[in-house]
């Protein structure tokens, strides 16, 4: 059965061949890729295994990483995608990412989504704790997780050589009763 999440506005579905173009054209935004760990040029072939490898994919396999497409409800186009990895040693923990087209950063979709999907996470899938990281630089991800109730519990300077330069990184976490608590908060 195919994961499908939904919210207000979007549904989060698995990647489909008609994801083809949207897909292709955001990874391949230089802006979009810049904390982003996939390599430029991106191409349609690029995109186009990513989607095959995508479709054959479950989800919450320990050691994987599982992509939702993101598609706005209203219109049917498909704007970006989530993603999470449940860990190898421990599968009651996950790591999340998630990408967003440019025309639709600021909008609230990114917020919308990673919601859901910390819902699907935390409530269906009953993981104890689920963790994120951003380059320190990437201001919205790194808002967007604290604005979600995610904790900042490291800042690793230059610890990592990513796309010829030595990048620094926010490390984030939360555990299903810390989520429990802010939904109450949130009135969910």
């Amino acid at each position: 059965m195919p994961l499908i999440l939904e919210t207000k506005r979007l549904i989060m579905r698995p990647f489909q061949d008609s994801d083809l173009q949207s897909f292709a054209a955001y990874r391949a935004d230089p802006l979009v890729a810049e904390y982003q760990g996939w390599s430029m040029p991106y191409t349609q072939k690029d995109a186009a295994q990513l989607i095959t490898e995508m479709k054959q994919q479950q989800p919450a396999i320990p050691g994987q990483w599982y992509q939702l497409a993101l598609e706005v409800k209203a219109s049917g186009v498909m704007i970006g995608d989530c993603a999470f990895y449940t860990l190898t040693n421990d599968p009651r923990q996950a790591e999340i990412g998630f990408t967003l087209a440019r025309p639709y950063q600021g909008q609230g979709y990114a917020y919308e989504a990673v919601a859901r999907l910390l819902d699907y996470l935390f409530g269906e899938l009953k993981l104890h704790r689920v963790r994120a990281n951003c380059d320190v630089e990437n201001q919205h991800s790194s808002k967007l997780l604290e604005r979600l109730g995610m904790r900042r519990e490291a800042h690793f300077v230059e610890n990592l050589w990513f796309k010829g330069r030595w990048s620094s990184e926010y490390w984030y976490g939360m555990l299903q009763r810390e989520w429990d608590r802010s939904e109450l908060l949130r009135g969910g």
